[in-house]
């Protein structure tokens, strides 16, 4: 799609419909000049070229990338309107929108029934999920894997509720014998599995973990904000395909969470968390003398710890679903591309005389490590710095890598051959969410054996 032609006709479009309310003249306190404009323009440009290529696929580091096309038209067309979505007079036609959305992401992960709305963030919606939590089990703590996002962690104590962070198995995802070991204690009331770990993509068991709440009576919250989507992917053909059962059990999960900011191709902020029970909407019971006053319906704000809220992230998402929706021949197919590229750069790097996978990617991220003279932790670690700064800061072909410090013990385990004369050391790691990766991998691996040889 042509963006210059659509970005041109969001712009007529809203002329458009604001003239149909008559004329008016603007303030003149609001006037600028297209001279001090195009001043200001122009250092405002320049100044965003501080930034690493995020649409490139020689950009392989951390989980950015700009939205779809259709997401910028649509929140920009809708952002000239500004609508707040916390209640249906701050924005009636996006409040719609994102009531839709919602039902096409609960159809996505299984639910029949379901009460939720968009976030500004992950962390927001994992906040909601266990503030809910909270209420249905006062006095019980929330656990999660030590691999879990460290919001987790964090929400707990803004909760008040005490963390237990739950040992992991040797691919990094949680163990369920030291859970259920904690379980027998009884001061766990939710347990949050991850699908999808922000540091190596590890899948969490959520289908063998519901096992555990039916015998403990605990919750299951399911943090799916980076690796949710892929459950687009579960029983695939194909070198993409992931294991069914993890996926298909979210649809028996308490609550999920999903990042549409990620492999959604939307603008940030754009997060969502999703209920199996409406009926924990009384939670969020509450009242406000100067809203909700135009509609008897349900307004967003009335199940949402937040308050204002971008209508114009419920306008993109909208749009973007509307032409790829969240179903395995529409957005699957984008998540099928990166994923390939995962296996076949991990394939790559197993065959490589100067890398080592540090384990198999279950998603789209790669995980690996330089071959040194010797097999050191602190030789690992300084070689892997090194490549980093290198890749990064070549002018004429770089490459844009992230890393993941990994505890000596985790890195023995996974490579025993290697001597711990460290705590840790950083492993090289690349998120592949760019469908485009799929056909740059092998210069992508060409150019880190370059810098790995060097």
């Amino acid at each position: 799609m042509d963006l210059t032609k659509w970005l041109t006709a969001a712009v007529a479009s809203n002329t458009v419909w604001a003239k149909t309310f008559g004329s008016f003249d603007p303030h003149p306190a609001l006037a600028v000049d297209d001279d001090r404009f195009a001043a200001a323009f122009e250092t405002f440009t320049e100044r965003l070229k501080d930034n690493y290529p995020f649409f490139h696929p020689r950009y392989a580091g951390q989980m950015l990338k700009p939205p779809h096309p259709a997401a910028v038209v649509g929140y920009l067309t809708a952002m000239l309107i500004n609508p707040n979505n916390h209640a249906l007079d701050g924005g009636p036609a996006t409040a719609a929108m994102e009531r839709e959305v919602v039902q096409q992401l609960a159809t996505m992960f299984g639910y029949e029934t379901h009460l939720g709305h968009l976030t500004t963030s992950g962390t927001i919606a994992n906040l909601e999920a266990l503030f809910v939590a909270r209420e249905l089990h006062p006095g019980k703590g929330i656990a999660y894997s030590t691999e879990a996002h460290y919001t987790h962690g964090r929400m707990c104590g803004v909760l008040g509720v005490e963390g237990f962070p739950v040992a992991t198995d040797d691919l990094g995802r949680m163990d369920l014998d030291a859970l259920e070991e904690l379980l027998r204690g009884g001061q766990v009331g939710t347990v949050v599995l991850t699908t999808g770990t922000t540091g190596l993509g590890a899948v969490e068991p959520v289908h063998e973990a519901l096992a555990l709440r039916e015998r403990y009576g605990v919750r299951i919250h399911v943090d799916g904000a980076y690796g949710g989507f892929f459950t687009l992917l579960a029983g695939a053909d194909g070198p993409e395909g992931l294991p069914a059962e993890p996926w298909r059990a979210i649809a028996q999960a308490d609550s999920i969470v999903v990042d549409p900011h990620k492999h959604g191709l939307q603008p940030y902020g754009c997060g969502a968390v999703l209920f199996r029970d409406p009926a924990v909407g009384r939670f969020y019971l509450h009242d406000s003398p100067y809203t909700y006053f135009t509609s008897e319906d349900l307004h967003l704000g009335e199940i949402s710890l937040e308050c204002s809220r971008a209508g114009a992230a419920a306008a993109a998402l909208w749009l973007t679903f509307q032409l790829l929706p969240p179903t395995p021949d529409g957005l699957g197919q984008v998540l099928g591309a990166g994923r390939r590229a995962a296996v076949r750069w991990a394939g790559l790097i197993e065959g490589s005389e100067h890398l080592e996978l540090y384990q198999p990617p279950e998603l789209d991220i790669v995980s690996y490590f330089p071959v040194t003279a010797g097999t050191r932790l602190s030789q690992i670690d300084a070689a892997g710095g090194r490549i980093l700064k290198e890749g990064m800061t070549d002018t004429l072909d770089p490459l844009f890598l992230s890393t993941l410090r990994v505890g000596a013990d985790r890195f023995t385990a996974r490579h025993p051959g290697v001597t711990a004369d460290a705590d840790g050391a950083r492993i090289l790691r690349s998120v592949l969410m760019k469908p485009e990766s799929e056909t740059y991998v092998e210069e992508l691996h060409q150019r880190l054996e370059r810098l790995a040889r060097a």
